[in-house]
Formats: structure tokens, sequence, C-alpha cells
């Protein structure tokens, strides 16, 4: 089976600075892209981040020049360092992973998967 565990959330002032991870584990092949949505109270799941294996990166527009996403391969994690935080950042942060994993018995299966959710709050 497979998981995404994220960590680093937390509560931080106006202008702080959060760094959020995600380790996928299970029998997994291959990792195609990972990255991270949000979701605010009361709204939908939006996109932030996401990285490619090759390390191309894309960014709402919202975040950009104050998040950079990272990943790395080898421990099958992803990284979202988050800076400038505003209020408006507020959310449960999600890890995604498009992968390939293997089920046993020869079968191998595409499929993306979702963590937990980490809180992060921005407040003074």
């Amino acid at each position: 089976q497979v998981q995404l565990v994220e960590s680093g959330g937390g509560l931080v002032q106006p202008g702080g600075s959060l760094r959020l991870s995600c380790v996928a584990s299970g029998s997994i092949v291959s990792i195609n892209y990972m990255g991270w949505y949000r979701q605010a109270p009361g709204k939908e799941r939006e996109f932030v981040a996401t990285i490619t294996s090759g390390g191309i990166s894309n960014y709402a527009d919202s975040v950009k020049g104050r998040f950079t996403i990272s990943r790395d391969n080898a421990k099958s994690a992803v990284f979202l360092q988050m800076n400038s935080l505003k209020p408006e950042d507020t959310a449960v942060y999600y890890c995604n992973a498009d992968l390939r994993a293997y089920r046993g018995g020869g079968v191998y299966y595409n499929r993306a998967y979702w963590g937990q959710g980490t809180q992060v709050a921005v407040s003074s």
C-alpha cells in the first residue's frame, strides 16, 4: 500500500516562513509529478505548485515568488518552502503524487495519491 505523509504545518505570523515536507512510501516504482494543493475553510481545494521528476516546477500565481517547491527523488519526498506568508495562505495543505506502483503478482498500476493534509495558519 502506498502512503503520503505530510509534516511541517503550524501557526506563523504574517511575513513568516514554514517548510512543508511530504514523504511517499510503499511499493512505489516511479513518481512522475509531486505537488501541493490547499483548501481554505469554505473553499474548494486549489493548486499551489507541482514539480516533475526532472525538476520542472509550476506555481499558482498567488504564490509565485514566495513559495518554492523541491523534491528528493531518492527519498520519494517533496518539499514546499513558504516565505512571506499572508493570512490568505491559511489552509490545509495536501501533498499529491502521481506514481506507478507494484500491486503484486506481476501487476503494476498508475494512480494519484493524496496525503492526509497539514494545517497552516497565518495570523498575528
